[in-house]
């Protein structure tokens, strides 16, 4: 069975393997180990020991502490039960995809597409 604290972890990796662009074989190349491992990290069902983590860290260049962001948030059932973090909307693919796209967007063009979107949200 799957350690939700594993799931938080390998949930957080994935984060911020996208975050950066990172292909899951890009980044075991990093580390020196096979892709499939960093798929395993990524859904938990591996557990990343310490120094593992430490070099995941320093290959998508974050603090180790970065893992374990937003793991105080998660109750005492959600522990229990293994279930996602709530509002976990960061570890959806398409979320961050359109993240990158939107800050890939000039700051101008930004502003003025956010206003849209606020426009939409509240007549929608």
């Amino acid at each position: 069975m799957k350690h939700p604290v594993d799931v938080h972890v390998g949930k957080r990796i994935r984060h911020r393997r996208w975050m950066n662009g990172t292909t899951q074989q890009q980044l075991a190349e990093k580390v020196g180990i096979k892709f499939q491992q960093i798929q395993k990290y990524e859904t938990g069902m591996n557990r990343v020991s310490a120094s593992r983590l430490w070099d995941i860290a320093a290959a998508l260049g974050v603090q180790v502490s970065f893992f374990f962001e937003g793991l105080d948030k998660i109750g005492a059932d959600d522990l229990v039960a293994g279930t996602d973090m709530p509002g976990d909307i960061l570890s959806d693919r398409e979320a961050l995809e359109l993240l990158r796209s939107y800050y890939a967007i000039p700051e101008n063009q930004r502003r003025r597409l956010f206003d849209l979107a606020r426009v939409l949200s509240e007549a929608a």
